[in-house]
């Protein structure tokens, strides 16, 4: 499988979604270990067809949607996108996953995540962008704070998995709480050699 670098971190680096990618999208979201802290994919049904057909429809119509890609092997490890946004008032919602539990707790997410906030807020020029998780995922709620996320607020008992309720917890960012990672320097290397 080929990906190009769009964005490149310290361990990772973001690739345009490619319709190979099906498989292992497949794969994870068939993972309850993968979808239960996502949300919906838990329960939502999935086949290779139907990734497929995500795929083509994320590509045609021009989503921001990326293949999160492990630099030293170049294997795709997760996804991550921004969905929802709004050009006018500036605005996002963004969603991570890395898929590929052998990379579980090693900064892949987090290098990933600034990456995709760097897309956001320096290349679309969005002002804010937020998320959602659940108050048992202690791992992203521990990765998003890492990157600058601040929690803005709780909607109480609104996931209940095996007979237990969970609060939704609503983080945000905003463009001036970012430090630019990959895209500012690149255009400041551009300015220094011309």
């Amino acid at each position: 499988m080929k990906y190009y670098k769009k964005l490149t971190g310290a361990k990772c680096y973001l690739s345009t979604v490619a319709p190979d990618d099906a498989e292992a999208w497949t794969r994870w979201f068939n993972d309850l270990e993968v979808t239960a802290p996502l949300g919906n994919e838990a329960y939502i049904l999935t086949s290779l067809d139907k990734e497929r057909e995500g795929i083509e429809h994320a590509l045609k119509s021009g989503a921001h949607m990326f293949s999160i890609v492990d630099l030293e092997s170049d294997m795709a490890i997760g996804r991550c996108l921004l969905f929802d946004v709004n050009l006018v008032d500036r605005n996002a919602k963004a969603g991570i996953f890395i898929g590929d539990k052998e990379f579980w707790g090693k900064g892949f997410g987090s290098d990933a995540m600034r990456l995709l906030l760097d897309y956001g807020f320096n290349l679309l020029n969005l002002n804010n962008i937020m998320l959602g998780t659940f108050a048992f995922n202690e791992r992203a709620i521990q990765c998003y704070k890492k990157v600058g996320f601040k929690e803005i607020g709780r909607r109480r008992q609104a996931r209940i998995i095996g007979g237990v309720k969970y609060d939704a917890i609503l983080m945000d960012m905003l463009a001036e709480e970012f430090e630019s990672v990959f895209v500012k320097p690149i255009i400041a290397g551009s300015q220094v050699s011309q």
